[in-house]
């Protein structure tokens, strides 16, 4: 899940991603084209066993950004809830939040 908030002035969006606590992982990051698909760059939190999975990140306003989440640094998922969805070059699917509206 995505969660999406302006902030004033400098024409970013700080943009909230969200997996829920069932989520069965011991390490769980996003990777995408805003972090270089670097997969210590945003680590996601969860602050109690059953509390959900977060990371926030500030991108700049007007783009589209392609994303997935790393669990366990080898299983890829999709966020289901993402803008849209796009091929990538290794014949799987990417999410996408979108930013460019």
């Amino acid at each position: 899940m995505l969660k999406k908030q302006p902030i004033p002035g400098n024409g970013q969006i700080r943009v909230t991603f969200i997996l829920p606590h069932t989520t069965r992982a011991d390490r769980v990051s996003v990777l995408g084209d805003f972090n270089d698909w670097d997969a210590t760059a945003t680590p996601m939190i969860q602050r109690r066993p059953d509390a959900n999975w977060v990371a926030v990140v500030e991108l700049e306003d007007g783009k589209r950004y392609h994303f997935r989440y790393l669990l366990d640094g080898k299983r890829w998922l999709n966020d289901w809830y993402a803008d849209d969805f796009e091929d990538n070059p290794f014949g799987t699917t990417d999410s996408v939040v979108d930013l460019s509206q």
